[in-house]
């Protein structure tokens, strides 16, 4: 039987290593979205957004996540790990998480509008599909929550800032 409050601060623990991958994706211009896959208690793998800097719609942290424990396990079926992230899976990225066989998935802040972990729809225990992961939610969510709110608040705001006219 799994002790509650030593689950409770390891979802803390893995959660900052999480956030410390957001930080790396907001360092980048990447939406921050940060995630960790951890085994037996130990981290496997670390991901950031990389969806500007690679050019690829795909390549969310959870989904880049997912290839390096796949490489670190050396099997595409994940069972007896769980998912840090720092926002809620979307629709893309639980679907994967379904089927690699995640165990458990742990995320920070919801996202309302396209969170499939429970927020707009919960695509992670679907009830039809062949698997389905544990969810627990919002782990540090409003850190990360501020994190999101910060780096979408400087994108509209360098959008509408014109153009310096002093410049040659």
């Amino acid at each position: 039987m799994i002790d509650p409050e030593a689950e409770a601060e390891a979802d803390q623990r893995f959660m900052g290593e999480a956030m410390k991958q957001a930080v790396r994706a907001y360092n980048a211009g990447e939406v921050p979205v940060g995630a960790v896959i951890v085994q037996e208690g130990r981290v496997i793998a670390r991901a950031f957004n990389q969806v500007e800097l690679l050019k690829d719609a795909t390549a969310h942290a959870e989904m880049l996540a997912l290839t390096m424990a796949e490489e670190a396990v050396g099997d595409w079926r994940l069972n007896g790990c769980t998912l840090y992230v720092t926002k809620e899976p979307c629709p893309m990225c639980a679907g994967a998480l379904v089927h690699c066989r995640v165990d458990r998935v742990v995320f920070a802040a919801a996202d309302a509008k396209g969170g499939a972990a429970g927020s707009a729809l919960n695509l992670l225990q679907f009830p039809t599909l062949n698997h389905r992961c544990e969810v627990t939610g919002g782990v540090r969510g409003q850190e990360c929550a501020d994190l999101l709110r910060a780096f979408f608040a400087e994108r509209r705001a360098e959008r509408s800032t014109p153009p310096d006219s002093t410049a040659n």
